[in-house]
């Protein structure tokens, strides 16, 4: 009777571990995408290298929690509330866990990645007299936009659209790649969305436009 109450212990705890893993790792990690953003960022406006993100902090170390292989053979009804208490604390253990692998640095590292941002890294000096004259906006989709052509020098105007039609296919490519280098091609919306916030937010001088989140355009 003690062993068959063991058995659906062990398994109702395996399930549990089970679900609380899957159902975490689910979510998007937008804490992790805003400092992948924030480093992609910094390294196409500020001449840096693109290197992957910081690995992850080291796992905290857990208190032992004896086996239940370890108990004596044939235990009383009476212990089964001792293993109670070290089932809640394995869950309590296992649940931060994997709310920290959800939340671990998202890698920017990939060919891919690297590649784009070192694109985009070479052409953002020439695309800066065009924000800073107000001819570029920053879009809400993380886009680019050549908002106003009029503040163009003619002769320059063919060589501003193309600047952002590159930069353009640039991001839409880098938000991808993030996405699925990080096994999850269904997060790139969501990384599109993190970047536009954070482009305005990190990259933007004071008299750049960016859209709000109704697409009118405003000056930083």
């Amino acid at each position: 009777m003690i062993a068959q109450r063991l058995m659906k212990l062990n398994v109702a705890l395996a399930s549990l571990a089970f679900a609380a893993c899957v159902t975490i790792n689910v979510y998007f990690p937008a804490a992790a995408a805003e400092k992948a953003a924030d480093q992609i960022i910094d390294t196409v406006t500020s001449g840096g290298s693109a290197t992957g993100a910081p690995g992850p902090a080291a796992p905290k170390t857990s208190p032992s929690v004896p086996p239940v292989s370890s108990l004596r053979r044939g235990a009383a009804a009476d212990e089964l509330p001792v293993l109670l208490v070290a089932a809640g604390r394995v869950l309590e253990l296992l649940v931060p866990a994997a709310h920290a692998q959800a939340e671990a640095n998202l890698d920017v590292s990939s060919p891919g990645v690297r590649a784009v941002t070192a694109s985009m890294q070479a052409r953002w000096g020439e695309l800066e007299k065009y924000f800073a004259s107000g001819a570029v906006g920053m879009t809400s989709s993380g886009l680019i936009e050549l908002r106003d052509q009029g503040l163009v020098p003619i002769a320059e105007r063919a060589t501003a659209k193309r600047l952002v039609s590159e930069d353009n296919n640039d991001r839409n490519t880098l938000y991808a790649e993030i996405a699925k280098a990080n096994g999850h091609p269904e997060w790139e919306a969501d990384i599109r969305r993190i970047f536009a916030q954070r482009w305005v937010q990190r990259a933007a001088q004071p008299g750049w436009y960016y859209q709000d989140a109704s697409g009118a355009w405003k000056q930083k």
